[in-house]
């Protein structure tokens, strides 16, 4: 029983801890950027970033992906039919 009250009692001193700690950054963001355009030019500027890094980040695991389907079906030629078709069908996808 003493163990449930420790742990609880150090579940909410890191609750606390963490709450001040995004209440301090959330200060100095406001106190940082007090203009509402700002905020809104930094957000957009941002997202614009994130779409971005998504994009290219998912074509490097697609490309990723095709070569190491490439790659095992050169290694197992028992695989190799079935590697080849789903290349292709990719390419003819990227093609149109």
């Amino acid at each position: 029983m003493m163990k449930f009250w420790q742990k609880l009692k150090k579940q909410v001193r890191d609750d606390n801890e963490k709450g001040a700690r995004e209440a301090v950054l959330e200060d100095l963001f406001n106190d940082f950027n007090r203009n509402r355009f700002t905020i809104y030019k930094f957000n957009f500027v941002r997202g614009v970033f994130f779409g971005f890094g998504s994009v290219l980040g998912g074509t490097v695991v697609v490309a990723l992906v095709v070569g190491l389907l490439t790659w095992t079906g050169q290694l197992i030629p028992g695989v190799a039919g079935f590697v080849d078709s789903v290349v292709d069908m990719m390419q003819r996808a990227n093609a149109q």
